[in-house]
């Protein structure tokens, strides 16, 4: 990597960075974008190389989180050596549920505006030079399983959206019960929604058998 290089990578990371800073402190709409330039200590020109506006550099900014709980979740379990693909979904659901019941402020800023579309682009896009597409690893994982799946972005649409809601109200609220007695429930039911989408081993695996 050149400099020129190089300084466009820390002006990025110092965007992010402070952008993450006011918004999980502030507030978004108490959030400027001359407070998030003044602060990063960069031109308001720059912010504009990279983003819109500050509902971009948001979005953007929960797919760049997202992805990165994914992927910290991913190496956990490749370095613990977990088998089995309901095996490695589940312990990756366990692993971004405890990194953000240790980070209320993550995860807050990251549900309260997370949508399908967005999540999306952590899976498709990535963002800072260090990220990893996510996307990647999951098509990875679908294709090492030893199951046939008839619609994978379907069925992991259906697990984040229920890892995700009922996770916010137990971290947050302890509603309806507590994160360790929710576990064993969540597990259940994500192995339900895995065998509804699982299709006979014998069969040819469906064209939907790919995601992104």
């Amino acid at each position: 990597m050149g400099k020129a290089d190089e300084n466009k990578r820390l002006k990025l990371e110092k965007l992010l960075n402070t952008s993450f800073e006011l918004f999980t402190s502030q507030g978004l709409a108490k959030t400027t974008i001359s407070d998030i330039v003044e602060k990063a200590g960069v031109a308001k020109g720059t912010f504009y190389l990279y983003f819109k506006d500050k509902y971009d550099i948001r979005n953007r900014l929960i797919a760049h989180k997202s992805s990165q709980l994914f992927m910290q979740a991913y190496e956990s379990m490749e370095k613990k050596g977990i088998t089995g693909f309901e095996n490695r979904l589940i312990y990756m659901m366990d692993h971004v549920l405890d990194e953000l019941a240790a980070n209320k402020g993550l995860l807050a800023f990251i549900y309260k505006d997370l949508s399908w579309a967005v999540f999306k682009k952590a899976l498709t896009t990535p963002m800072a030079t260090d990220d990893v597409d996510f996307g990647k690893v999951y098509r990875k994982m679908i294709d090492e399983a030893e199951l046939n799946f008839s619609d994978p972005e379907m069925m992991l649409f259906l697990i984040i959206e229920l890892v995700g809601s009922t996770g916010y109200s137990s971290i947050m609220y302890n509603d309806p019960v507590p994160l360790k007695d929710l576990k064993p429930h969540l597990e259940q039911t994500v192995h339900s929604i895995i065998a509804q989408f699982t299709v006979s081993k014998g069969n040819t695996p469906s064209k939907k058998n790919r995601v992104g």
